[in-house]
């Protein structure tokens, strides 16, 4: 190992943004990895998150031309929390000179005892996380017509444009394995998902906005025309692919592609004089050859010759393409007016940001509250340069359009989740985390005590 990468862990309840603190987090290098297996031990603050790790990975050369190296380090983690579901995720990837960003949705739990009440037994998701596309061994995609027929508008759900949902259901597995599960993720983390498994997060920056537009545009032409909606299937995309893009659920993903799929979500590539978002179907260039579509290593050399995101798309698409920002999002309160809100800006906008952020802190108390007085002085900034840090965002205290929509998701989600809690009730326990990853599932070791056992 010869570079440095990083790696902060974020814990949310459920399928919220609201944070858990005083998790603790076990870090320690995946079997096989050739790095000294020690462990970490660090802890979540009051914001959900840990502290940017340090951790050893492989030369920067290995990611830039496909020399067969895998270009990533992989490290194995676990979560726990009391009254929650202990969390491990294996292999999570870090690249060097980038920031991996590890999510983690934990599950609200009692834990598991015996009818002796002497013996206590723990649940713990497992979540694996397979290698990256281009290193990996998966089934290139199976060519398509990428003009689809939309479905009969007497159906009563077809939109006259696209509009970004704020959840997608994604199937594991191929359309027809009937014995895949499917997941309901939101949106944006999904694109997100989907980019770290399919290209490295250390290329350039128009090479990574040239993948995503392409990811965005093909997810969304699935959606718009209902492709596995109107063929019966009870899921709007597969994690297959033959068939559609790599998707691993609780997986990471990179501070790198996370800051542009925050910018561009909810652009989409399109045909001049066609209805639906691009059906931008990609190879790797190496293993595989697909003329007529973009190739992922094709698109990184032209990055590196300084080729903007468009010229990028049109070297492979051809010429007659355009860039569209669907006007609707779906979920969000109120659309972003249009213009950045900064230091001087006034009026009904400000004062839905400052509503926003004051909620927020709620639950992210390092956020300052604000007074929701329409006027953006430097305390609103000081707010939102806080949530920026929070979320991975550029720490601008400008409201640009992907604060905007962050804040607004960040808000649905504390407060979605709020009134789904109600007056729940809880045992009063005391939570024992267990020394290591190895006795996880050993019955003999204690990992909950009620008190008047103490």
């Amino acid at each position: 190992m010869a570079a440095k990468g990083r790696l902060k862990i974020q814990t949310f309840v459920g399928d919220s943004y609201i944070p858990i603190d005083n998790a603790t987090i076990t870090i320690r290098p995946s079997f096989g990895s050739g790095t000294q297996r020690q462990d970490i031990v660090i802890s979540t603050n009051s914001m959900g998150e840990t502290e940017e790790v340090e951790l050893d990975a492989p030369p920067l050369e290995y990611s830039q031309a496909p020399l067969g190296q895998v270009p990533y380090s992989m490290y194995d983690i676990r979560i726990d929390r009391e009254g929650f579901e202990s969390i491990i995720i294996n292999r999570c990837q870090v690249f060097p000179d980038q920031t991996a960003i590890q999510p983690a949705n934990m599950i609200e739990v009692s834990p598991l005892i015996d009818i002796n009440r002497n013996r206590f037994f723990e649940r713990a998701e497992i979540i694996n996380i397979g290698p990256n596309v281009l290193n990996g061994n998966y089934p290139p995609k199976i060519p398509e017509e990428e003009e689809k027929p939309l479905p009969e508008p007497t159906s009563g759900v077809v939109l006259p444009e696209p509009v970004i949902p704020e959840f997608i259901v994604v199937h594991a597995g191929g359309p027809n394995n009937l014995n895949a599960p499917n997941y309901r993720v939101r949106y944006k983390d999904y694109i997100k998902n989907v980019a770290s498994c399919e290209i490295y997060s250390t290329w350039p920056e128009n090479t990574i906005r040239a993948n995503v537009y392409a990811i965005i545009s093909f997810t969304l032409n699935r959606i718009f025309t209902e492709w596995y909606r109107g063929k019966g299937k009870n899921f709007q995309i597969t994690n297959s692919t033959a068939y559609d893009h790599a998707f691993i659920y609780g997986r990471n993903y990179f501070d790198s592609i996370s800051k542009v799929v925050d910018d561009i979500f909810a652009t989409y590539i399109r045909r001049f004089n066609s209805k639906q978002p691009l059906l931008a179907q990609y190879c790797d260039g190496q293993n595989v050859q697909c003329p007529g579509w973009m190739t992922q290593w094709g698109s990184k050399y032209l990055g590196d010759q300084g080729r903007t995101p468009y010229e990028i798309l049109t070297n492979f698409y051809g010429n007659n393409i355009e860039l569209i920002r669907a006007d609707e999002v779906q979920g969000i309160p109120e659309s972003y007016p249009g213009f950045e809100l900064t230091i001087g800006s006034s009026g009904p906008p400000v004062r839905t940001i400052q509503e926003q952020l004051n909620r927020i802190a709620d639950n992210y108390p390092l956020i300052p509250k604000v007074a929701v007085d329409g006027q953006f002085g430097e305390n609103t900034a000081e707010a939102v340069r806080v949530f920026q840090g929070v979320f991975n965002l550029p720490r601008t205290g400008v409201v640009d359009y992907a604060t905007w929509y962050e804040i607004s998701n960040i808000y649905v989600g504390v407060t979605r989740i709020a009134e789904l809690r109600g007056n729940k009730k809880t045992i009063d326990r005391i939570f024992i985390p267990p020394r290591s990853f190895d006795n996880l599932y050993d019955p003999n070791v204690p990992k909950f005590r009620y008190k008047d056992e103490i």
